[in-house]
C-alpha cells in the first residue's frame, strides 16, 4: 500500500541561509564538536537483535582505539549541549555505552546511548544529516503539537533528542489486545486526533513504527497519547493520503478500533477539537510561526510535480480556491493552516455573538 502512496526515495534538502538564521535566533543552531561524517568512520559493526532475537536492522559500531576516545568525548559534550548548558562539569560521570547505525530508511541515523555512571540511568540521542524538510518538521512539531522537542543543527549535522514511548507497531501487536474497553476507546480517540494533526500540518508517513504511544498512569486509570518520532516526510509528497495515517496498512488495526469504538459524531467532535487546538497554538506562537512559514515559503523542499498534485488534492478536499494559487510547499502549508485558523476564528466569533 505504501508503495502506491509514496516515493521510493526522498532526497535531502540543504538548510539555506534564511532558515539557518531562523534556527540561530531560536537557539537551535549551536556549534558542536562532532559531525555525522565523523561517526561514519567506524572500523566494523555487528547486528543488533531485539529481545525476540529478531534483527532490528540497526548495527552496533566500533571504532579504532585511536579514534574511540575522541569520538566518545565529543558525543558526551554534545549530550551536555543538548540537555544542559554545555559545561564540562558532568562529563566524567557520563559514558557512551553504544553507537548504533540504522541501515534502512532515508535518514540513516546514528543512535547514541549515554549512561550516567553514578546511577546507571541512561538515555539516547540521534545524529543525522541535516535535511531542511526534516528540520521544518521538528519545528512544526514544537510549535503546533502538544509536545516540545529538543534538537540542534550545526552545518550538515542534526542532533535530535530521543522521544520516549512504546513504538506503535509493538504496542498494536503486543499491548493493544490486553487493554480494557475504556482504554481502547481512549486510544481510538487519540488516533483520530493524531490523524487530524498530521493531515493539517502535512506531516507524512506516519506508519505505526514512525510514532510512539505513551501511557500515563493516573490514580485510577491509564491515559494514552500518540506522538510522532519521524519528521522526514514534512511537506514532501504530493499525495494527500500520505499525510493521513489512516491510509497506511500498518495502522489498519487502529482504524478498525476507531470504527468499533467511536460513532461518527464523536469522530467529528475530536477532529474539531484538534483543529481548534492547532489554531490556538498558532495564535499563541504567532511571531515564531510566521517567521518559520516565511522561511518555508521561500525554500525548496519538494518537487514541482508534488506541489502541483498536493495543491490539487487539497483543493478537492477543502474546496478552498486559495490552494490553487500556492507555488511552493510552504505556501500550501500556510494555506492549510490559515484555513483551519479562519474556521476557528469564525466559529469563535459566532459563539460570542
Amino acid at each position: 500500500m505504501e508503495k502506491k502512496l509514496m516515493s521510493r526515495k526522498k532526497p535531502s534538502f540543504p538548510v539555506n541561509e534564511r532558515f539557518n538564521n531562523y534556527l540561530a535566533k531560536y537557539n537551535r543552531n549551536t556549534k558542536i564538536p562532532v559531525f555525522y561524517d565523523d561517526l561514519l568512520r567506524f572500523a566494523g559493526a555487528v547486528s543488533v537483535y531485539d529481545r525476540n532475537d529478531e534483527d532490528t536492522l540497526w548495527v552496533r559500531c566500533y571504532y579504532s582505539d585511536s579514534e574511540r576516545k575522541e569520538i566518545d568525548d565529543s558525543l558526551k559534550k554534545v549530550y551536555t549541549i543538548l540537555h544542559s548548558d554545555g559545561s564540562d562539569d558532568s562529563l566524567e560521570y557520563l559514558n557512551i555505552d553504544a553507537i548504533d547505525y540504522c541501515t534502512f530508511g532515508n535518514s540513516k541515523p546514528f543512535r547514541v546511548k549515554v549512561r550516567n555512571v553514578l546511577n546507571d540511568s541512561f538515555t539516547y540521542f540521534y545524529v543525522k544529516l541535516a535535511d531542511a524538510s526534516r528540520i521544518y518538521g521538528l519545528e512544526m512539531e514544537h510549535i503546533l503539537s502538544p509536545h516540545r522537542i529538543n534538537f540542534l543543527v550545526y552545518k550538515d549535522t542534526l542532533i535530535e533528542e530521543h522521544i520516549a514511548g512504546i513504538p506503535g507497531d509493538v504496542f498494536i501487536e503486543e499491548q493493544l489486545p490486553m487493554c480494557n474497553e475504556r482504554a481502547k476507546t481512549q486510544i481510538a480517540k487519540q488516533f483520530v486526533k493524531f490523524n487530524e494533526r498530521c493531515m493539517v500540518r502535512l506531516l507524512g508517513d506516519m506508519r505505526s513504527y514512525n510514532y510512539v504511544i505513551i501511557p500515563t498512569h493516573d490514580f485510577d486509570h491509564v491515559d494514552y497519547t500518540i506522538r510522532a518520532i519521524d519528521f522526514d516526510q514534512q511537506c514532501y509528497e504530493g499525495n494527500l493520503k500520505v499525510y493521513r495515517p489512516q491510509f497506511f496498512k500498518e495502522n489498519l488495526k487502529m482504524v478498525e478500533l476507531v470504527t468499533r469504538k467511536l460513532q461518527d459524531n464523536s469522530i467529528e467532535q475530536y477532529r474539531r477539537e484538534e483543529r481548534s487546538l492547532l489554531a490556538k497554538r498558532m495564535i499563541n506562537a504567532s511571531t515564531r510561526f510566521k517567521e518559520l512559514i516565511r522561511c518555508m515559503i521561500n525554500d525548496n523542499i519538494s518537487t514541482e510535480e508534488n506541489v502541483r498534485q498536493l495543491r490539487r488534492d487539497l483543493f478537492i478536499f477543502t474546496k478552498d480556491i486559495k490552494f490553487k494559487r500556492a507555488r511552493s510547499m510552504g505556501q500550501i502549508l500556510r494555506t492549510a493552516l490559515e484555513f483551519v485558523r479562519r474556521n476557528y476564528e469564525d466559529t469563535s466569533t459566532q459563539v460570542l455573538k
